[in-house]
C-alpha cells in the first residue's frame, strides 16, 4: 500500500511525534536526552525550521515544529534520526531500527490551535503521572516558554511573542493558560488530526488547505454515501 503524501506547507506550523519500535525506550540515560536535543538543534539549522514546543518522554517524542521551506520538517526528522539512531547503536553496542516506522504530522491552525497544542504537548509528563506539574518535567519546552529557562533551541511563534510586550509578561500568560484542565473535545481533535495525519483546525482552515493541496484534510465520515446532480444532494440506500 503506498505511503500517505505528507503535507508540505513552508510557514505552517506542525505538530510531530515519534515513537519507539514496539512502544520501547528511546532514551536510557539522561545524556540520551542531551544528546537528542544537540542533534535536533543541529537538524533544525540545517532543514530552516523553527521548533515552538517539544517534549521527550520515555519511548516516544512530541514536536511542535515550522518548516520555512517545503520538505523542511522531512529532511529535520531524517537528518536527526540519522544522527540519534547512530549515537544509541554505538553507545548501547545494538543493532536494528529504534523509532516505530516513520514519524506522524499533522498541519496546525496557528490562530485557532497553536497555543492548545503547545499545552498539548508540554503537559505530556503530568497526563502521564510522571510529575505533579509541568514545570518539574526537565526534558521539555515548557521551562522556557514558562518559566523563562533558557533553551536555544526553541523559536517562539508571533502568537507566543503576542502574549506579552515583556518576556516574563508573556511567561505568565503562558502560565495562566495551564490552570484549566484540557478537556476530552481538545484531547479527541488533537490525537485524531495526529493519529491520521491530517489537519488540526477550524472548517475553514481545513477547506483552504483542501483547496490549496487538493488533499483530504478530515476523516471521512461513516453514514451512506452521497451523489451530487446539477446541485441536488442524493443519498444512496444499499
Amino acid at each position: 500500500m503506498p505511503r500517505k503524501p505528507r503535507f508540505t506547507l513552508p510557514g505552517v506550523p506542525q505538530h510531530v511525534i515519534q515513537r519507539g519500535n514496539n512502544r520501547e525506550p528511546c532514551f536510557l540515560a539522561e545524556q540520551d536526552y542531551r544528546r537528542y536535543l544537540e542533534d535536533l538543534a543541529a537538524a533544525v539549522e540545517k532543514s530552516d525550521c523553527r521548533v515552538h514546543a517539544y517534549v521527550l518522554m520515555t519511548n516516544h517524542v512530541h514536536l511542535l515544529v515550522t518548516p520555512m521551506q517545503e520538505h523542511g520538517i522531512a529532511a529535520m526528522m531524517q537528518a536527526l534520526g540519522r544522527r540519534y539512531v547512530q549515537y544509541i547503536n554505538k553507545r548501547y553496542r545494538r543493532t536494528g531500527t529504534l523509532w516505530e516506522g516513520r514519524y506522524k504530522a499533522s498541519l496546525v491552525d496557528s490562530e485557532a490551535y497553536l497555543l492548545t497544542c503547545m499545552r498539548y504537548i508540554e503537559l505530556n509528563p503530568l497526563r502521564a503521572g510522571m510529575v505533579a506539574h509541568a514545570g518539574e518535567y526537565q526534558w521539555s519546552s515548557y521551562g522556557a516558554n514558562a518559566q523563562g529557562r533558557p533553551d536555544p533551541l526553541l523559536s517562539p511563534h508571533l502568537l507566543y511573542t503576542a502574549l506579552g510586550s515583556a518576556a516574563g509578561d508573556r511567561q505568565f500568560a503562558y502560565r495562566e493558560l495551564f490552570r484549566d484542565h484540557m478537556d476530552e473535545t481538545q484531547l479527541h481533535e488533537i490525537r485524531d488530526a495526529l493519529d491520521h495525519e491530517l489537519v488540526l483546525g477550524r472548517s475553514t482552515f481545513k477547506d483552504k488547505i483542501e483547496a490549496m493541496t487538493h488533499r483530504q484534510t478530515r476523516l471521512g465520515k461513516p453514514g451512506r454515501p452521497r451523489v451530487e446532480e446539477e446541485g441536488r444532494v442524493y443519498y444512496i440506500d444499499w
